[in-house]
């Protein structure tokens, strides 16, 4: 399939899923049931970090610790007690458990005190290019992230980064959610420092299969220079809003089993 063939294929596609119907069964529906900018932040998140298995299973964990943080997870993060912690004891979604949440809430807390915005603990990243540019944000935020006293070493892989030679499709997911904005009010647009352009496309197995049937990606692994692979083609598509297809890629790979 030629480019421009495939850009009409994949635009068509795209906006097939990019609606709001996508919504509901979406683990973007969890962010979706708040107003409030903090609270759409740490809810995205959660969903986001949760983000792996079955959609229905990770929609209802993430729905559950809502839940626990009595639908205000801003206000829970920030002024918790002992006792708002000990609802949090039970917490479990396959390997993320009781004590990978807290050290999570103990890091929202501290950055909330100083920040208005999950944004700020992406903006160290620098780069002469797009690529470069998110590649240090998602270093320095996992530095950042770990940054605090006493962090278990079991927490640490359930934040990837590029320096991990992870694809960090899961925090690429969240970024897409909060920098993308269009019409169609599926993605939220609502953080300002990087732009569409910047974004890295999300990419798992699912995704990888249907790029490589395209050409999109020529990489056997799964990992960071796969997602680069996959979003510098995808920019020869769009390269004001490349991350776009993921729509298409998703909905291609998972729900029509491409």
């Amino acid at each position: 399939m030629d480019i421009w063939n495939l850009k009409e294929f994949f635009d068509r596609k795209a906006n097939e899923y990019n609606q709001p119907s996508f919504i509901k069964d979406d683990p973007i529906s969890v962010p979706h049931q708040f107003g409030k900018k903090q609270d759409i932040e740490i809810a995205a998140f959660f969903s986001a970090i949760f983000a792996w298995g079955n959609r229905t299973t990770i929609i209802q964990k993430s729905n559950e610790l809502m839940r626990l943080m009595e639908q205000a997870p801003h206000d829970f993060v920030l002024n918790h007690n002992e006792r708002h912690l000990k609802k949090l004891l039970d917490f479990k979604h396959r390997t993320f458990n009781s004590t990978d949440l807290l050290y999570f809430v103990h890091f929202l807390q501290v950055h909330y005190q100083k920040n208005d915005s999950l944004e700020r603990a992406f903006i160290p990243g620098q780069g002469f290019d797009s690529n470069l540019l998110m590649e240090n944000a998602l270093n320095s935020f996992s530095r950042y992230f770990f940054s605090l006293d006493n962090v278990p070493a079991r927490t640490k892989k359930h934040i990837a980064s590029p320096e991990k030679k992870s694809s960090c499709k899961r925090l690429n997911m969240f970024l897409r959610w909060m920098v993308r904005s269009d019409d169609k009010g599926v993605d939220f647009g609502i953080w300002k420092e990087f732009k569409p352009s910047q974004l890295i496309c999300p990419i798992d197995l699912h995704v990888a299969r249907v790029a490589k049937r395209f050409g999109l990606v020529s990489r056997k692994q799964t990992d960071w220079t796969a997602a680069l692979e996959l979003t510098d083609h995808l920019r020869k598509l769009d390269d004001q809003d490349p991350v776009k297809y993921d729509f298409a890629l998703f909905g291609l790979g998972v729900i029509e089993h491409y």
